[in-house]
């Protein structure tokens, strides 16, 4: 069974669902009609008892570049759906975060922002030793608000702290080294790995597995609820600061943005 999307691809072979990223012309940047495709294939799969795992993927090379800023005001126009595409954002992380099924990154080019997020919240991790990760927010006049409880429970406070406050870029080796990847290949065998992580889950009982997905779900679900609207309105304010067009501008320019001159 194969459904298309637009901007993602559904694919179901026996007891595996294989979900790819597809908006390969801006590094699969997750817009609205993303995160939308991303809930509804998510929610078309909760109830599918047949399937045991599923693949998370990107198109052309990489995994996810983050969000895509041109859905959000720019240009210091306020923008009053921004909250809610926010909210969304945190919605598609928190989806797959709970989902029944085991959820496996396999991950090559990039996986910034967003798409780290989405890294941290599948239940194993797999990449390319030349993938890219990070959380370059504060580079830009933002914070990481929707991945930081995520990134922090994936690799515990005194990492998450260094890597939200530096922005800085590593590589699949360190990312592995980290706890964030539960393996690191060459490129071109990530598929020789996925299919070892595939043989051990076919010894798992599928009932048992779903049971193990609600109980971590229950344990972790929590402490979001509790910080959800601090997160969101912080960051939403951010997005429409003049720091944020100097930020973006500046990468775009390729060059310091004024504050590290």
């Amino acid at each position: 069974m194969t459904q298309s999307y637009e901007t993602i691809d559904l694919a179901i072979d026996g007891w595996l669902a294989h979900i790819t990223l597809n908006r390969p012309d801006v590094e699969n940047r997750m817009n609205v009609q993303m995160m939308d495709e991303l809930l509804a294939a998510f929610d078309a799969l909760r109830d599918n008892r047949d399937i045991r795992a599923v693949i998370l993927s990107g198109a052309g090379g990489n995994f996810c570049g983050g969000g895509d800023l041109n859905d959000f005001a720019l240009n210091g126009k306020p923008h009053a759906d921004d909250a809610a595409i926010l909210s969304k954002l945190e919605g598609v992380l928190r989806t797959i975060a709970g989902a029944p099924h085991v959820i496996i990154a396999k991950i090559d080019g990039v996986a910034m922002g967003g798409g780290f997020g989405l890294v941290c919240v599948c239940d194993i991790a797999i990449a390319s030793a030349t993938a890219q990760f990070g959380m370059s927010d504060v580079r830009i006049g933002i914070i990481p608000a929707l991945v930081a409880p995520f990134v922090i429970e994936r690799i515990g406070m005194m990492r998450a702290r260094e890597l939200m406050l530096t922005g800085r870029t590593f590589d699949g080796v360190s990312a592995h080294e980290y706890g964030i990847l539960h393996d690191v290949c060459p490129a071109q065998v990530l598929d020789v790995s996925l299919q070892k992580v595939l043989d051990d889950l076919q010894h798992c009982n599928p009932a048992a597995l779903i049971e193990t997905k609600r109980m971590l779900a229950k344990l972790t679900e929590k402490g979001l609820d509790k910080t959800h609207s601090y997160r969101v309105n912080t960051l939403n304010r951010l997005l429409n600061s003049d720091d944020l067009q100097e930020g973006i501008a500046a990468n775009r320019e390729n060059r310091h943005p004024n504050w590290a001159q």
